[in-house]
């Protein structure tokens, strides 16, 4: 047999992120990646993807060689403009270092356990009036309200106008089908929709994160203890606002459809509501809301025989890492049961999510109310549609029928 006919005749490995067919099932791509390309390159859109879970585990660690202060949106970093100043997604230590530690105030465990009857009362008010229904559209209906609700809550949003707030905050990570991100950086952690909030509360301070932010004492970069200046808290409350909105109503998403596809798995949560906690951290392994992250290479670094250069936007690949043999036994599969959930979903290391106690919350009061209304459905997969953003993978719209 000749060496051509031996030849794999399949093309070589393609990974885009904003393409449409590989966005419905991005999985067989992220295989050959992989498996084939590990240390990937487009040159379409000029990055570099890593794929496997020890190759994406390490660089979320070292980010003297790959650096947040570009951003960690492959499309900001792309469009090469100047970033706002405090925002801990765009930046590296010492700056971290100083922001991390003035939010991780607020988003303790102990903190977010005392939410617990609040983000309850929320569950309750979206899912009682969707009993006696046929159908009903899960998003619209509820995953898209309790993050809003919850976020609102924590920054002290009038309720009146957190509709606005949430569509406002969600526009910004919209793309057109098959392209990427129009990135304006007038919009980029742009806090001027907050405004008149933060006035308002600065002369009416409360139990909520906003006064927080308004009034906390820190020592910055320079050495200088002061309190956030009104363009910081405004920049604090934008990046909040989108990231508790967006990510946590597509975990909603995903749990009924999981849960759906798998009904053995799901009965065995109805019976024993010991295993939702099991159920959200797998949930986010097997699908989870953010696919990758970017970074910014500041050295030339080695992987797999190839040199990713200094000065390269690279994807790191978390839904690939989340699936990766070398790391989990049977990887493809949904599994409740299985003895180590560990994921990179939320990441690693210094940028490890500070709202993950919140979304696992948010997550697991969610499925719990919705079991005890809903304990059988199936879905209406002709009505189902995929988000148009390259971001964050969820459902935009899913009909939810009762009873299964």
């Amino acid at each position: 047999m000749s060496d051509a006919t031996a030849a794999d005749p399949r093309p070589a490995p393609y990974f885009d992120p904003y393409d449409v067919d590989i966005n419905a099932d991005p999985y067989p791509a992220y295989e050959r990646l992989r498996e084939e390309a590990p240390a990937y390159y487009n040159e379409q859109y000029d990055f570099w993807a890593l794929s496997r879970y020890d190759d994406v585990q390490k660089a979320l660690v070292d980010w003297q060689t790959f650096s947040n202060s570009r951003s960690d949106i492959l499309d900001i970093i792309k469009a090469d403009i100047d970033l706002p100043k405090g925002v801990i997604l765009f930046e590296d230590p010492p700056e971290h270092t100083t922001h991390r530690g003035l939010l991780s105030r607020v988003f303790t465990p102990r903190r977010m356990a005392e939410l617990e009857d609040q983000v309850r009362a929320y569950c309750v008010r979206c899912l009682d009036p969707l009993v006696g229904r046929d159908r009903f559209d899960l998003i619209t209906d509820f995953a898209a309200e309790l993050p809003m609700r919850v976020i609102g809550m924590l920054l002290g949003i009038p309720e009146a106008d957190q509709v606005a707030v949430r569509d406002r905050t969600d526009e910004n990570l919209r793309t057109v089908p098959g392209k990427p991100m129009e990135v304006r950086a007038d919009r980029v952690a742009d806090g001027s929709l907050f405004t008149e909030y933060i006035d308002w509360r600065a002369d009416n301070p409360s139990d909520d994160l906003m006064t927080m932010l308004l009034n906390a004492e820190f020592e910055d970069d320079q050495g200088v203890t002061r309190t956030l200046t009104r363009h910081e808290v405004l920049t604090y409350t934008s990046v909040l606002a989108g990231a508790g909105n967006e990510t946590t109503g597509r975990l909603i998403g995903w749990l009924a459809k999981v849960l759906a596809e798998h009904p053995d798995q799901r009965r065995q949560v109805l019976e024993d509501r010991t295993l939702v906690r099991s159920v959200i951290d797998e949930t986010l392994r097997y699908e989870p809301t953010g696919h990758a992250v970017a970074r910014y290479t500041m050295t030339d670094v080695d992987y797999h025989g190839t040199t990713i250069p200094a000065g390269s936007a690279v994807l790191l690949v978390v839904a690939a890492a989340n699936r990766d043999p070398r790391r989990y036994e049977h990887p493809d599969r949904f599994d409740i049961h299985r003895p180590d959930i560990q994921h990179l979903t939320f990441g690693y290391g210094l940028h490890y999510c500070l709202g993950a106690n919140l979304a696992r919350l948010e997550g697991q009061v969610a499925l719990d109310e919705f079991l005890k209304r809903f304990p059988e459905w199936e879905l209406d997969y002709d009505e189902m549609q995929l988000a148009p953003t390259s971001t964050v993978r969820g459902w935009e719209q899913m009909t939810i029928i009762p009873g299964g």
